[in-house]
């Protein structure tokens, strides 16, 4: 939790005060050997006897292996060299770097011979994460990993960035971990990032140790960091001071604040302090939910053809002609591989205890990187039936790790929802999300039980009915989109299903299906009007606000002005920035019913969901034919309708399992019956109905069935 509000702070400045820090005059040489005489402080913790550490290298060699980029033929045009290290650096910190710095490439930090042509560096670090204490859940998983998993997040920046400036006509390779040719540290003293004080090499804004990668780089002409200079006792306490507390809208350093202060296992969030139930706040009706295959995903089905030609030929690139998303989504489709392995043969004596192994996950997946984790059994209604490519799929395992990644704040805070970086929030979040999978879903694996990670690039679950299980968020009124209270609709999620055992999380309400009715913002913002004003109606099995996915997937993936869409996520109420200000807020949400229409419209107000400027870090490029240009279309810079009126959502289609394609025709085209759909959705069942329906079924049978849900 931020005491201070970064709404006015530049997002290319990153989260931490650098430019009070004060640096040497332009020219004053570095002595290299001064770096070569001190080392990086060490991490504090000894090393967990089953630590997830040693299942790593699969995923270094991926990333090892892609540090090299290709490059187009034709060199981007930026608007200027301020907007051209913006772009950089902002992109940097959209990633979660800690510090990023940009300079000259020394010659004296090649370890080897100099690329050709690498004349400029940019420095990304990545400061440890919180040592866990020793008794703590996880502790022997975890312990000693701060350095790896620092390394590993600054070769993932690193990896991608790389990549990004090689679609910019840029020659670029990183520098990492895993494989390097030039001596980190030097480039990090010369561009500003670290420097040589109290006998160590340190960064003045980061307490502990911390990860280095550099990308070097054919881009030149950009400002370029100065190494710090020295400071006084009493200026170094007013850095640190501000620095503490977060002043100027910065990242607080305060643990107390910054949320390390709190167990692994817990995460950043109170989650908690909300309250749980029994069941999930909307009916499900697990002997109604018909299995469908993944053939049914709709941007499955528009590469199939079945919603014509246009988004047959637009899917294909529709993340990648943004290069913000290419890079991430390519590394992600990499990573498929590492989903599933090898069991090992003996089971560890230390992993019987379900309640452990619960705590113990929370804790792996939060240190990994996750926003928030829980748990939960798999039913077989969440396995999808089918492989797009035709195979029967078997539910495997019967219990779930499920794990959020917030697509961040502050990008989205500079959007509109739909514009040019809208791809890449989707990509930098499933990239992490897959990380986290393949390397919880191998350590699981390398204890002795079975484990398979599920992501955006290959799934064989469906997530939203695991996410309400796990208690990470409620159904909401944007339709088949989990809601969490913290952190809004504004994420992607994970999955490993394991035979672990654990023990399965319960369903939260914070009031939602209630904020919902009172809000229709999302639907009045839709610009492709696929979101219902109406009430919630049974989909499947399960009570919702059931969205037109045809209408929603067409514009998402034709979306000329932009690449995708995340227009929901942008301008609903719960898309906060996590600042002190808006906790009130947030409590009455939950515990005041009375106050949820006033909250709504107080967000319309407020102006939120509107466009900040200070925001936009990202310069808009468009790839056509593998050439960066300005997008020819330009770019969607919605600000709020404000239409109190609901516009008419005749023809709102639906598609039930009796009209998806053939699970086993895999990538036969299906063309889509839109009307159908429609009739479909005329005749949709009321939730209220179906609970009339079983409630009778159930007195006439005997049989116990779900209970209708409380709304507040």
């Amino acid at each position: 939790m931020n005491l201070f509000s970064n709404r006015r702070r530049a997002a290319a400045a990153g989260p931490l005060p650098t430019e009070r820090l004060p640096r040497r005059p332009a020219g004053e040489p570095l002595d290299p050997a001064q770096v070569a005489s001190l080392a990086r402080p060490r991490e504090s913790s000894r090393v967990g006897t089953r630590s997830y550490v040693h299942v790593l290298g699969p995923l270094v060699e991926v990333f090892s292996a892609c540090r090299n980029a290709p490059v187009s033929d034709t060199v981007a045009a930026m608007p200027s060299p301020a907007a051209a290290i913006d772009n950089l650096k902002g992109y940097c910190y959209f990633l979660d770097a800690d510090v990023v710095g940009f300079c000259e490439m020394p010659t004296t930090a090649w370890t080897g011979a100099a690329l050709p042509g690498h004349t400029s560096a940019l420095v990304i670090l990545v400061a440890h994460r919180r040592p866990i204490r020793t008794g703590e859940p996880g502790y022997d998983w975890i312990a000693g990993a701060q350095q790896t998993a620092a390394d590993v997040r600054a070769m993932e920046i690193a990896t991608v960035v790389a990549r990004y400036l090689g679609t910019l006509g840029h020659q670029a390779t990183a520098h990492t971990f895993g494989v390097s040719d030039v001596d980190c540290d030097q480039v990090a003293m010369a561009a500003g990032v670290i420097e040589a004080r109290n006998g160590t090499l340190s960064n003045p804004l980061i307490d502990g140790g911390y990860g280095l990668a550099v990308v070097t780089t054919s881009n030149t002409g950009m400002p370029v960091d100065r190494p710090l200079a020295p400071r006084s006792a009493l200026q170094h306490a007013g850095i640190v001071a501000a620095n503490a507390f977060g002043f100027g809208g910065t990242r607080p350093a305060l643990k107390a604040l910054n949320g390390q202060h709190r167990p692994w296992h817990l995460g950043r969030y109170p989650m908690e302090k909300v309250r749980r139930v029994d069941e999930p706040t909307t009916l499900i009706i697990p002997e109604e939910i018909k299995r469908v295959p993944a053939r049914h995903n709709f941007f499955v089905r528009a590469a199939a053809g079945d919603l014509g030609s246009r988004p047959q030929t637009e899917v294909a690139r529709f993340i990648p002609k943004a290069p913000h998303g290419m890079a991430s989504q390519e590394m992600l489709r990499r990573l498929v591989p590492l989903q599933n392995g090898k069991t090992a043969p003996d089971k560890a004596p230390d992993t019987a205890d379900p309640d452990h192994n619960t705590l113990a996950l929370k804790a792996l997946g939060h240190f990994l990187g996750a926003d928030m984790t829980g748990v939960c059994r798999a039913p077989e209604y969440a396995w999808y039936s089918h492989r797009a490519d035709g195979t029967a799929i078997e539910p495997e395992h019967a219990n779930a790790v499920v794990f959020v990644l917030d697509q961040g704040f502050e990008t989205m805070e500079g959007a509109s929802g739909d514009d040019w970086i809208s791809g890449a929030q989707s990509m930098r979040a499933y990239l992490r999300a897959s990380l986290i999978a393949c390397t919880m879903a191998a350590h699981i694996r390398s204890l002795g039980w079975e484990a398979k990670a599920h992501t955006a690039a290959q799934d064989e679950v469906n997530h939203i009915p695991l996410l309400l299980a796990a208690g990470i968020g409620e159904l909401s009124r944007i339709g088949e989109l989990v809601l969490n209270p913290f952190v809004g609709p504004r994420f992607k999620s994970g999955v490993v299903t394991t035979n672990m055992p654990i023990t399965p999380d319960r369903p939260i309400d914070f009031g939602l299906q209630d904020f919902c009715t009172k809000c229709n913002k999302c639907a009045r913002e839709c610009p492709a009007g696929a979101i219902r004003f109406e009430g919630k109606v049974m989909f499947n099995g399960y009570e919702m606000w059931k969205p037109d996915v045809d209408r929603c997937a067409r514009y998402r993936i034709t979306n000329m002005r932009g690449s995708a869409c995340g227009r929901c996520m942008k301008t609903c109420p719960y898309n906060t920035e996590g600042v002190l200000a808006e906790r009130p807020f947030q409590w009455a949400a939950i515990r005041l019913p009375w106050a949820r229409s006033a909250i709504a419209r107080l967000d319309d107000k407020l102006n939120r969901g509107s466009i900040n400027p200070v925001k936009k870090w990202w310069v808009d490029i468009e790839m056509i034919d593998g050439t960066p240009v300005a997008p020819l279309k330009g770019a969607n810079t919605r600000e709020l309708s404000f239409d109190k009126k609901a516009r008419e959502t005749a023809g709102f289609a639906f598609f039930p399992p009796d009209l998806a394609p053939p699970g086993p025709d895999g990538m036969v085209p299906f063309p889509l019956d839109r009307q159908a759909g429609i009739d479909a959705a005329n005749a949709a069942e009321l939730p209220d109905e179906a609970r009339r329906r079983i409630a009778a079924l159930a007195s006439s049978t005997n049989r116990s069935w779900p209970t209708a849900s409380r709304t507040p």
